[in-house]
């Protein structure tokens, strides 16, 4: 072979050698590839945004708003006792009776003394007006004429007392059926067939049902939360169901024992399945108050371009830096105003090494 052809075979070999240095770099990327590190296994926490004044809860009770005790508005003896303990009472319906004996006698008397009255103010007005006939014709004396007018005026005004006293015996009479006066239940009786009552003396406690309350004890330190949070109830048969509660009356003065103050909430909206007595938890929650999600200070990134927090994706695995805005910084923790939804998951340790093109492997979470 000539020179000049060793020399031409030379300079193809060189004119091919690239394209076959290329295909072999080519397949070592592949087989790099091929041979790429796992997924690296990182420790995420919840983002939870929560208000930054806590929820607040008290245990109380509930109670009727209007619990009233009745009682005969006349004295005499219990004849009979109509309902028990926790009877179901309709408006007007009887609770308990007195012996009536008494004030049917005097009710008889009124109505004798209405009979006389109405018989001497018939016969004063019959002498009235023969006095007038007897002084028009000059048979009469001016002072006969007036004798015989203050007579029956007099029986007149006999009478009309006479018809009142009726109108009270027989108002008395009646008074000796205590009645419920509104729709309620029975929580106690304190008075037995055969005790003597006085006027007024209670006989009968009857809880109206119209509405209920929860009563439950305040500490000074949370008066004004009392007064201006939403408040919610749940009673203990049933957690998981909710009730909007309106503060209706805060006691003045502290108790004297317990240093707190007695509270009074109403429940509107509370039905049947919510008895009297139940134990009820009352929680006091700020709408106003800003929200902010607590993470671990660790988890917080940040290389001068502001502070920062991965993502993962569970599923696939992929990293994602996201801005933040950090409301405040404490000892281990940091409050995250905004930045990042709620319920995503951030790498809570290492998060310096971490690259965002690298695939990370969720293997726990933390509860913040």
């Amino acid at each position: 072979m000539t020179r000049s052809a060793i020399l031409a075979n030379l300079t193809k070999l060189l004119a091919v050698s690239p394209a076959f240095l290329g295909l072999a770099l080519a397949g070592c990327n592949d087989s790099v590839a091929e041979k790429s590190e796992p997924p690296r296994p990182v420790l995420v926490a919840t983002v939870h945004y929560e208000p930054q004044a806590p929820d607040r809860s008290f245990v109380g009770t509930v109670r009727p708003r209007i619990e009233s005790d009745l009682g005969f508005r006349v004295a005499g003896k219990v004849a009979r006792r109509l309902v028990e303990v926790g009877a179901l009472v309709q408006t007007g319906q009887p609770l308990a009776v007195l012996d009536e004996a008494d004030l049917k006698l005097q009710a008889e008397q009124a109505d004798a003394e209405l009979r006389a009255a109405t018989g001497v103010l018939a016969q004063a007005e019959a002498a009235e007006t023969r006095s007038k006939d007897l002084r028009a014709k000059g048979w009469s004396t001016d002072a006969q004429m007036d004798q015989a007018r203050a007579t029956a005026d007099e029986a007149r005004a006999r009478l009309n007392r006479a018809q009142r006293s009726v109108e009270l015996t027989r108002n008395s009479l009646s008074y000796a059926t205590l009645v419920a006066d509104a729709p309620g239940v029975v929580t106690a009786t304190l008075v037995e067939p055969g005790q003597v009552v006085a006027s007024g003396q209670a006989a009968i406690r009857v809880a109206r049902l119209a509405e209920k309350e929860v009563v439950v004890a305040i500490p000074e330190t949370l008066l004004s939360r009392a007064k201006s949070d939403e408040a919610r109830v749940s009673v203990w048969s049933a957690p998981g169901k909710q009730y909007v509660a309106r503060l209706r009356e805060l006691a003045p003065a502290a108790d004297p024992t317990t240093r707190t103050y007695l509270a009074k909430f109403s429940m509107p909206g509370a039905g049947d399945d919510v008895r009297l007595g139940m134990t009820a938890t009352l929680v006091l929650s700020d709408a106003q108050s800003e929200r902010a999600a607590r993470l671990p200070l660790a988890a917080l990134f940040n290389q001068g371009d502001g502070p920062s927090l991965y993502v993962a994706d569970a599923d696939t695995g992929a990293l994602t830096l996201k801005r933040v805005k950090v409301k405040a910084y404490e000892s281990k923790d940091v409050l995250i105003s905004s930045g990042v939804d709620e319920g995503a998951k951030v790498v809570a340790l290492g998060v310096q090494k971490l690259d965002p093109a690298q695939k990370v492997k969720v293997v726990s979470s933390l509860s913040f």
